[in-house]
């Protein structure tokens, strides 16, 4: 497809895992067999898709949000079909199935720290294959998928392909520009399930961990150089056009035609910060947006790292995000980290 051909697309549509998160923000992390106070709960959006389409809504998106999936037949899937449509997220991908419940996580997250663990169930996800994601109608600049490794029959590996692997080729020959976001799953054949989709992959979007299980390696989050080198090995793997590394402290993006770009994040006072749930999906979304609008890989960066911080302020996946104007302006007040 011609440049000209792919400046008239215009939108997103997103595939993948659709959870509902119900978060618990906690004391402290327990050892085994001890005791932690829930000091709240809530229940809120989860999965790449479902949270990089719901950021997009409330920063302001003007341009189609699309969405692809399965949900269960039940409480949690309607509520998941009723906030897309109250949010002007388009559903009619999205399909409802009788064979599992509606994916669903819980997130503790440690109130003075915002780290969080995750305990999920897999639900409908692992029913996704690729003939349920209809690609076919749409005119969306880009098609994302996520999260690898949470996609149970996508991630089959098939005489050298995956589920996953064919859906972004059918995307790429249909015209869009494919984004992938991975998970921190500590699953043993990580490797096998993601390099396969490499080669169909524009953008790949990915944190610290999961750089370093994909390479075998460990990378220092605080230290740029050393997601930088992360970032150039997973190109060099096969990626098209750029590799997207974040972590706490910044984002690096190593691209293929030669370009390196590095972002510090938002420096948010620590009294800010209420939980950590949904901060790379935010970013995502503001990274997304940029590139949609055609802005500078180093705007596009920091549109990602200013509705990352948004998102920080609240222990929910979506309930920090702010319209974009709003979420930069966080980065001009408080500043961002030296990250070179």
């Amino acid at each position: 497809m011609s440049s000209k051909q792919q400046s008239q697309r215009s939108g997103i549509l997103a595939a993948g895992n659709w959870i509902v998160d119900h978060v618990k923000l906690i004391d402290a992390f327990p050892d085994q067999d001890a005791l932690s106070f829930i000091l709240s709960q809530s229940k809120s959006n989860g999965g790449g898709p479902y949270n990089v389409l719901k950021d997009l809504s409330i920063l302001g998106a003007d341009f189609a949000l699309q969405a692809a999936g399965l949900v269960g037949d039940d409480e949690d899937g309607q509520w998941i079909i009723n906030d897309c449509t109250n949010l002007g997220i388009n559903t009619d991908r999205l399909s409802v199935t009788s064979e599992a419940p509606t994916s669903y996580t819980d997130a503790m997250s440690v109130e003075s720290t915002g780290r969080r663990t995750f305990f999920h169930h897999v639900g409908a996800n692992a029913y996704l294959k690729r003939s349920d994601v209809n690609l076919s109608g749409s005119h969306a600049k880009f098609f994302y998928l996520g999260y690898l490794l949470l996609l149970e029959s996508l991630d089959k590996l098939d005489d050298g392909r995956t589920g996953a692997s064919e859906l972004l080729n059918e995307a790429r020959s249909l015209g869009f520009l494919t984004v992938v976001d991975l998970v921190s799953a500590q699953l043993g054949d990580f490797k096998s399930v993601v390099l396969p989709s490499i080669p169909e992959v524009n953008i790949l979007l990915l944190n610290e961990f999961e750089a370093g299980s994909l390479l075998g390696l460990v990378f220092d989050q605080n230290d740029p150089a050393s997601l930088m080198d992360a970032s150039r090995r997973i190109l060099e793997l096969g990626v098209r056009d750029h590799v997207v590394v974040h972590s706490a402290s910044g984002v690096v993006v190593a691209s293929s035609d030669g370009n390196e770009v590095s972002q510090g994040s938002v420096q948010l006072p620590d009294e800010m910060i209420r939980g950590a749930s949904g901060a790379g999906d935010a970013f995502a979304a503001g990274f997304i947006m940029g590139m949609h609008e055609a802005k500078s890989l180093n705007e596009s960066l920091r549109w990602g790292v200013c509705s990352a911080a948004s998102c920080l302020t609240d222990p929910t996946t979506s309930g920090g995000i702010l319209q974009l104007n709003d979420s930069l302006s966080l980065g001009d007040q408080f500043g961002f980290r030296e990250f070179q």
